[in-house]
């Protein structure tokens, strides 16, 4: 419990001061620090479905999750993720919650007639990244590489134009990272704590801003990165999964610079594997497709990031203190990862700690055969780790309750360490519910 009333402190905290300098400075650009959005107690067509697949979900969860099959266990978590996903989202309406998420002015589908000539506008992507240039994109066109705003292009191509199409795509292609997460923990540690941490992974708070932000989308495919990659190292087709992981991966650092970072993760899933280097040269092979179809198309990767920097310190991310966010973005991750992820990693800490202890005493085995507690452990530590790099980055000032999305999905599976599982599953759908119905959420 100490460590969940010390993340409660630091929300209450993250509250109190940011609204102390909203109201002096006005520097903050949040509605509710250190949230972006707005106090508004509402219900809506959605509640009823949430409040039952949350009430499912505990009641049920860790009994289902212990006794389905491995197959239909990753089908069910995927459909009933799916499930919650969506209604949360629909607590805000079909047109608030969905459809207009994707439209606003900040967003991709407001460019998705500028990509008539494709490989000219990718060409000429860079010349429109600074508030300067001649019609600049969007903030989030801007903000990240093309494969992003090319994803709604390409879906408005094939006949799935507008932000029904789009919100249906991020939640059902982001409710499928919880299975990508279940799939890695199985592979690296074992399926008894990957069944242990699924009922956490459907239900995270992380899925009032999973639907409908594309942020969601970036999370699946970064998450089924890691995915493919441990099912390389340990073994798994490695040539085929290898080179799927590469793939992805080239497609993540695509979707997001700041994904990148992903790296770290993928570095430690391959320090865990039994069969490090086999799957390596066909990860390596796939990493450079999507890489060089951009560049071959002329799109300059490192010369986009310099000038998405200079487009950050012209707007909000200029003004937002540094000082505030670097500690006050934590504070959003305990609002996505929900209470019982704080749980899960103390302990995760711990189990880390008492390694630590025996390594000093020489009696730790060596990679291959660590105990499975320690591999989730320090898999769930890679990920946290990432996260923090790119806090004290400081491209990541506010918002990061969608922008980091990617990196806190694997936090829940740190509650596999977590004994009377019920009551700490309530924990988490009683704060997902408490965000949705009184917060109106800006993604």
């Amino acid at each position: 419990m100490y460590a969940t009333t010390a993340a409660a402190l630091l929300v209450a905290t993250a509250a109190l001061v940011g609204a102390a300098i909203e109201r002096e400075h006005g520097t903050l650009h949040v509605g509710l620090p250190p949230l972006l959005a707005d106090w508004n107690p509402h219900l809506g067509p959605g509640t009823p479905a949430a409040l039952a697949v949350a009430v499912l979900v505990v009641t049920y969860g860790p009994r289902v999750a212990d006794r389905l099959p491995w197959r239909a266990l990753l089908g069910a978590a995927w459909a009933t993720a799916m499930a919650w996903t969506w209604s949360l989202a629909l607590i805000d309406g079909w047109q608030r919650g969905v459809a207009a998420r994707l439209t606003t002015r900040h967003e991709y589908l407001r460019v998705v007639d500028r990509f008539q000539d494709i490989p000219a506008t990718l060409r000429d992507f860079t010349h429109h990244i600074l508030l300067q240039s001649p019609d600049h994109w969007p903030a989030h066109v801007a903000g990240h590489p093309p494969a992003a705003p090319l994803t709604f292009v390409l879906l408005d191509r094939a006949g799935l134009g507008g932000g029904g199409w789009a919100g249906t795509w991020c939640i059902t292609v982001g409710a499928s990272a919880c299975v990508a997460v279940l799939v890695a923990v199985r592979a690296l540690a074992d399926e008894a704590l990957a069944r242990r941490a699924a009922p956490f992974l459907v239900l995270a708070p992380a899925a009032v801003w999973m639907g409908t932000s594309a942020d969601g989308y970036f999370t699946a495919v970064a998450a089924w990165t890691i995915a493919f990659l441990a099912l390389a190292v340990t073994g798994h087709r490695p040539r085929l999964t290898g080179f799927a992981s590469g793939l992805l991966f080239g497609l993540t650092c695509y979707l997001s610079y700041g994904l990148t970072l992903f790296a770290v993760v993928a570095g430690a899933v391959i320090l865990l594997g039994r069969k490090r280097a086999r799957p390596l040269p066909y990860a390596l092979a796939g990493a450079v497709v999507v890489p060089l179809a951009f560049t071959f198309t002329g799109f300059n990767w490192w010369e986009a990031y310099r000038l998405l920097v200079d487009r950050y310190y012209q707007g909000a991310g200029g003004v937002r203190p540094y000082g505030y966010w670097v500690w006050a973005n934590l504070a959003c991750t305990v609002l996505i990862v929900g209470p019982a992820t704080v749980a899960g990693l103390r302990r995760t800490g711990a189990t880390l700690l008492r390694s630590a202890t025996r390594l000093r005493a020489r009696s730790l085995p060596n990679s291959p055969d660590l105990p499975p507690h320690l591999r989730l452990a320090l898999l769930t530590t890679a990920a946290l780790a990432a996260l923090l790099v790119a806090d004290l980055s400081g491209m990541s000032k506010a918002e990061t309750e969608r922008i980091w999305l990617p990196f806190a999905m694997w936090l829940p599976a740190a509650c596999a360490f977590l004994t009377h599982p019920r009551a700490w599953l309530t924990a988490q759908a009683v704060l997902a519910l408490l965000l949705n119905h009184l917060l109106m959420t800006g993604w």
